[in-house]
């Protein structure tokens, strides 16, 4: 009985491994990406620099929405804390995609800025188009690194002619958290 166990252990034990390899394998499937925003849950102080503004600062908060979505809003501010510009972005996870889906809107400019989003590694990786609305359209591909409970760096690189060159380090985008995560209860109520 004892050599018998033995080698249902041993044999569990090598199923166990063979399972841990397929899973770290490339190729393999990833775990679910619903949760890869909720680093930005909260508010934020941001400093900033681009090559086509300077140096500005801002706040930016975002708030889970009880279906699911992340909303947040991005705000430049100026010395006296008066608006400069603001928009909202959404965020919603496609299970079968495996991807994040981004739609920006500011002022009455409609639905515009649409992208996509993943997790690559510690970092989350989004590409996504702005300006279409106002006849000059750019994209940014955007990398959120050195992710903490309390902090986050942002970079993004921006193309003016559809992909086929790259202005690197087009902006720059160092947040610090001022506010806890947060969420939004349900608008509706089902009684």
């Amino acid at each position: 009985m004892r050599r018998s166990q033995t080698i249902v252990v041993a044999a569990l034990a090598m199923v166990l491994v063979a399972t841990s390899m397929a899973a770290q394998a490339p190729g393999a499937s990833k775990p679910s990406g619903e949760h890869d925003f909720d680093y930005l849950l909260g508010d934020w102080a941001f400093v900033a620099t681009s090559k086509q503004y300077g140096a500005f600062n801002g706040r930016w908060s975002a708030v889970r929405l009880a279906t699911g979505q992340l909303l947040d809003e991005y705000r430049i501010v100026d010395d006296k804390g008066g608006t400069v510009y603001v928009t909202a972005t959404i965020r919603n996870y496609n299970s079968k995609s495996g991807k994040w889906e981004l739609i920006g809107m500011d002022g009455s400019n409609g639905l515009q800025d649409f992208g996509t989003g993943e997790r690559v590694g510690a970092e989350i990786h989004i590409e996504q188009r702005f300006g279409v609305v106002g006849g000059k359209p750019n994209t940014l591909r955007i990398r959120y690194y050195n992710i903490t409970p309390n902090s986050f760096s942002w970079n993004a690189d921006q193309s003016t002619d559809g992909g086929k060159t790259w202005t690197k380090d087009f902006q720059h985008i160092e947040a610090k958290r001022i506010g806890p995560p947060r969420a939004q209860p349900p608008l509706a109520s089902s009684k």
